[in-house]
């Protein structure tokens, strides 16, 4: 979501190098280039004015100590303010009401709020809270159907309703069912509806006094810009909302909602939808996504995501494998693969590794996330004898694989030669070589200075 925003603050920012402090006099071409790129990530105006003029009250005047630079001293200072306009701290759900704690979702068509209950119920599965899904949208039957199918799909309890029925009873209904069976939260899916909608916010004005819920999140697309901000305050005008979720954060969203929400509402993010899949949802801590924004990456929601999606039995396994000796083999360069597809994708994990997000588009296309889908199918379509031993897969194997997963024979060639150089690499490793295996690593990533070399990273 903030590739572009990265992009342009860091070459801003760099205009700053070989100043000796910082001064009204070079700042200020400076600042006025970071207005125009807030404003182009579609960051409300009022909350850009004010960003803006408290980074220069904090920056001006800043001397820049031995070894950091004026550009790292105004990082510095942005970092800090974008922390304090998304919000300070991460602020978790308020569950500590006696069971079953009610959450309340609201939003508008479209902005993926049924996806997120889902979302949200595995999210707290993996807390050890049982959840029971309850839809209230009796306008659309396939709502209650789709949440239905998401309940199976993470194995939570789902209370079954009818498009004839009320929706407040429903509600009730659902809570008191949660309550005979001991179950932590009762989550409340709504139907989508337009805050000018009178009727309709009506509905969802009666739900909400009728089941008191201890969180009431509205749920919003981040690709609607400063718009999602401005409906999210509307909204909260109607309902005392308690927190915002965005979602499709993956997509082609600028930053201007994540920036806003929090500066026009007052309400805090409480979550980013980052995928699809039920799993795509993290929770939102504005240190980290500055630090993101900022092209500084955020190490540590990496290392959450993979204590969380990573098979560990399978990581030891090949540990093992590694310190016998033993090859590195297609099988385990298909883990590797799903291991990554399991944290977001390889797109994911590189906006979150320092100094990568700053990498151009054109390298990052080398290694897009399609791409690793299509090299799992590949594989998928070996045998495992062929998995084994590539050695074997000549012309007419060649064929059959590609045909079995809708690939080119090219494509499969092309597999098989990244996944020798990755080969030879592990070796290197197995051999205790892994100061030569960083420095081709960083040959294919095109030096210090970012990606280029041929080729792009070996998978």
């Amino acid at each position: 979501m903030f590739d572009t925003l990265t992009e342009r603050l860091g070459s801003v920012v760099n205009k700053l190098r070989g100043q000796a402090r910082i001064t009204e006099d070079n700042i200020k071409e400076t600042l006025r280039e970071v207005r125009m790129v807030l404003l182009e990530a579609d960051v409300a105006l009022s909350v850009v004015k004010d960003f803006v003029e408290r980074v220069k009250q904090r920056a001006v005047g800043t001397e820049v100590v031995k070894n950091i630079s004026p550009g790292q001293a105004l990082i510095k200072v942005v970092n800090d303010e974008l922390v304090s306009t998304m919000g300070e701290t991460n602020e978790a759900l308020d569950l500590s009401t006696q069971p079953p704690a009610v959450i309340l979702m609201a939003g508008l068509q479209g902005a993926g709020k049924t996806t997120t209950v889902a979302k949200l119920a595995r999210f707290l599965k993996e807390q050890k809270k049982t959840s029971l899904l309850v839809s209230c949208d009796i306008y659309r039957p396939a709502a209650i159907e789709q949440l239905n199918t998401l309940a199976k799909e993470i194995e939570v309890d789902f209370f079954p309703s009818e498009v004839k029925q009320d929706p407040v009873k429903i509600a009730k209904n659902a809570i008191k069912e949660a309550k005979k069976k001991h179950i932590d939260v009762v989550i409340v899916d709504t139907a989508g509806r337009l805050h000018i909608d009178e009727e309709m916010m009506s509905e969802i004005k009666r739900i909400h006094a009728a089941i008191d819920p201890v969180e009431t999140l509205f749920v919003v697309d981040s690709m609607t810009g400063q718009d999602a901000a401005n409906t999210a305050k509307a909204f909260n005008e109607a309902l005392p909302l308690t927190g915002v979720v965005l979602t499709k954060t993956d997509g082609d969203a600028r930053g201007g909602a994540a920036l806003s929400v929090k500066a026009i509402t007052g309400k805090p993010i409480k979550f980013l939808g980052i995928g699809e899949k039920t799993s795509a949802l993290e929770a939102f801590h504005p240190d980290r996504v500055a630090s993101r924004i900022l092209g500084m990456g955020d190490v540590l929601t990496l290392v959450e995501d993979a204590q969380k999606n990573v098979d560990q039995k399978k990581a030891e396994k090949l540990a093992k494998k590694f310190k016998k000796g033993k090859a590195f083999d297609l099988e385990d360069y298909r883990d590797q693969m799903q291991q990554m597809n399991n944290m977001g994708g390889i797109s994911s994990m590189m906006d979150k590794i320092p100094g990568l997000s700053n990498v151009p588009e054109a390298a990052k296309n080398q290694v897009n996330d399609k791409e690793i889908s299509r090299t799992i199918a590949i594989i998928n379509s070996m045998t495992f004898k062929e998995r084994k031993h590539p050695t074997l897969i000549k012309g007419s194997r060649k064929k059959r694989i590609a045909a079995g997963s809708g690939t080119q024979v090219q494509e499969v060639n092309r597999l098989l030669k990244q996944f020798m150089q990755m080969q030879k690499m592990m070796k290197k490793m197995q051999k205790g070589g892994m100061k030569q295996m960083m420095r081709m690593m960083q040959s294919k990533m095109g030096g210090p200075g970012g990606p280029g070399g041929q080729g792009g990273m070996p998978f």
